[in-house]
């Protein structure tokens, strides 16, 4: 088996081939990606590659996340398919935390991939250089290995970066953690900036977010252990994930999902402990005649075009409606609602 170390100088030898290096993040990227990325242009600096561009697709409006952003002082710019699909020839194209063109980023559909390093579920990954651990709990677990198989001083501000993705992707390593991210956060710690990692951690919470997630304590619907809500139109897309995990710590609860209305899509955000349940399955089998689901079997997301629904209606209010009664539905069937005890709420009624 390839130590971290030869694995780490096969990806030092194929980024000394280019001249720049284009980091794509995936939609709406969240710590782990952005701190991935991160560390991904360290050691591509450390072979001599300067001219570097991280890239995202969707938007930064967790709270988090723009306090990752803005502390860090990340320099990131907005993604437009013609800058991968005309760079200049000699540069390489990475993608962290994601893995296939076209899956969860806006990248054309089989543009050749120089680097993928991803955790997450994913089948078809084409590349110069792959690194794809499923069982990992964060792709920056990954990276931590890289740079302290190459022995490098950690810079403060990336090891801060690298230990706060670890435990906000695995909820303080309650979530998904591994032996490995035990380790990565041992490595970590002496280095980062603890001020900072608090800061981090308890960002200020929109007005937006509160009254989404307030919509979702107001509009749940349970049966048995699960959970499903909705919180009609939202300007904030990460306050369904946020929703999600509050929801989820109803006492009886297992599986939670919310989704809502964002811009021209629907957005869904599930979470599960329930051993019978994998979320990412569930989201991705229900939704995948009409839009884009999937995840791990404890955490998953989905996304669905409005314009499905848009051309039913005239009024927003009736667009509202009709979103609500048919995902709403879906779920119910999908997870098995319609005939499980329930507290008061009539799931199809509400659908």
């Amino acid at each position: 088996m390839e130590t971290k170390l030869e694995t780490v100088r096969t990806l030092q030898d194929l980024l000394a081939e280019g001249d720049e290096l284009w980091i794509v993040c995936h939609n709406n990227p969240d710590p782990d990606c952005l701190a991935s990325a991160l560390a991904l242009g360290h050691i591509a600096a450390d072979v001599g590659i300067d001219e570097q561009h991280i890239l995202y697709c969707g938007a930064i409006s967790h709270q988090q996340n723009r306090a990752f952003v803005n502390l860090l002082e990340i320099d990131l710019r907005p993604f437009d398919p013609d800058d991968v699909v005309d760079r200049p020839e000699g540069s390489l194209l990475a993608l962290v935390d994601h893995s296939v063109p076209g899956a969860n980023n806006e990248i054309p559909a089989g543009t050749p991939v120089d680097v993928v390093i991803d955790h997450h579920e994913a089948e078809g990954i084409r590349a110069r250089f792959v690194d794809h651990r499923e069982a990992i709990g964060a792709t920056s677990t990954i990276l931590t290995e890289y740079l302290d198989a190459l022995d490098v001083e950690f810079e403060p501000l990336l090891a801060t970066a690298l230990l706060f993705a670890i435990r906000r992707e695995t909820l303080g390593f309650l979530r998904g953690a591994t032996r490995a991210e035990y380790a990565a956060g041992g490595t970590l710690h002496e280095h980062a900036d603890l001020n900072l990692l608090r800061q981090l951690a308890n960002p200020s919470v929109s007005g937006a977010t509160i009254d989404a997630i307030a919509d979702a304590i107001d509009n749940r619907t349970v049966r048995g252990s699960v959970l499903v809500s909705y919180v009609g139109r939202t300007t904030e897309r990460d306050a369904l994930p946020q929703a999600a995990d509050y929801l989820a710590s109803l006492e009886g609860v297992e599986t939670t999902v919310v989704f809502g209305i964002v811009e021209d899509t629907v957005q869904l955000s599930g979470r599960s402990t329930d051993a019978r349940v994998h979320i990412g399955d569930v989201l991705r089998e229900t939704f995948a005649d009409v839009g884009s689901a999937g995840g791990h079997r404890e955490m998953a997301g989905g996304e669905i075009p409005l314009g499905l629904f848009a051309d039913q209606v005239d009024e927003d209010d009736q667009l509202v409606d009709i979103v609500e009664r048919i995902i709403l539905g879906r779920l119910v069937n999908a997870l098995n609602l319609a005939d499980d005890g329930d507290d008061g709420r009539d799931a199809d009624a509400a659908g």
